[in-house]
């Protein structure tokens, strides 16, 4: 079977990392998720997961009280490597080739960001796992993920969610909510209702008329099958 996205751009959140915890991260379950990944790789996708950092910190929750904005993101951007060196350690484990690369400079822990590297790893068939955002403050990771998508020339940005796709309503909390099967991202933009991404996130699509993905992480095959090109969420285009 073709692939109809063969680089995709993969945004993990911190709380999904976390599972049924409260923080930290769900080991078990990133290792389900490096076997899902693994099926896609087979498949012969080249994958690039920009992840979250939620499940630690959030910038827009610490600042205040005397931590000021500017501190309070680059805490947030920490976070993120926090997830980053894990899920590279779960991921190799359960046999999944992968690179963690961070746009925040620490080089006794982790190899800096380049465009260079980036390609050249996912050449050679291994996931990318990007931290610290795009190393910048008042930047959200579902911004940065955009403009690496852009960067490394991905087909598609999946945002992998806790539901099937984009609802009329949060169907968490509204029972008469009803899945949007697709969208045009203009549409996203206007709809405050769509908060599947901020708006800065959405609006860089806009501009590069870069496809958005979201469906349910947790669905097995959900990857592969996005790969494929195959309906498993809402695409926003």
């Amino acid at each position: 079977m073709s692939l109809k996205y063969k680089r995709l751009l993969v945004k993990l959140s911190g709380e999904q990392l976390a599972g049924e915890h409260q923080g930290g991260v769900d080991a078990k379950l990133v290792g389900w998720i490096a076997s899902e990944l693994k099926k896609a790789t087979e498949a012969g996708a080249e994958i690039v997961i920009m992840v979250g950092g939620g499940n630690y910190a959030r910038g827009n929750q610490l600042m205040g009280n005397g931590i000021r904005p500017t501190t309070a993101h680059n805490v947030g951007m920490l976070a993120t490597m926090l997830n980053g060196l894990v899920l590279g350690d779960i991921f190799r484990a359960n046999g999944v080739e992968t690179s963690v690369l961070s746009n925040i400079v620490a080089e006794q822990v982790v190899d800096n960001y380049t465009y260079r590297r980036a390609d050249h790893h996912l050449a050679k068939g291994r996931v990318v796992v990007i931290a610290g955002g795009i190393g910048r403050p008042f930047f959200t990771t579902d911004t940065a993920a955009v403009n690496l998508a852009l960067e490394l020339d991905c087909d598609v940005v999946c945002k992998v969610t806790k539901v099937d796709g984009v609802y009329t309503k949060d169907p968490t909390k509204h029972d008469d909510a009803t899945k949007i099967e697709s969208m045009t991202l203009q549409q996203a933009v206007e709809d405050d209702e769509i908060k599947v991404m901020d708006k800065a996130a959405l609006g860089l699509a806009l501009e590069s008329n870069t496809k958005i993905l979201v469906f349910d992480l947790m669905t097995e095959d959900n990857i592969r099958r996005a790969a494929l090109g195959e309906s498993v969420g809402t695409i926003i285009s």
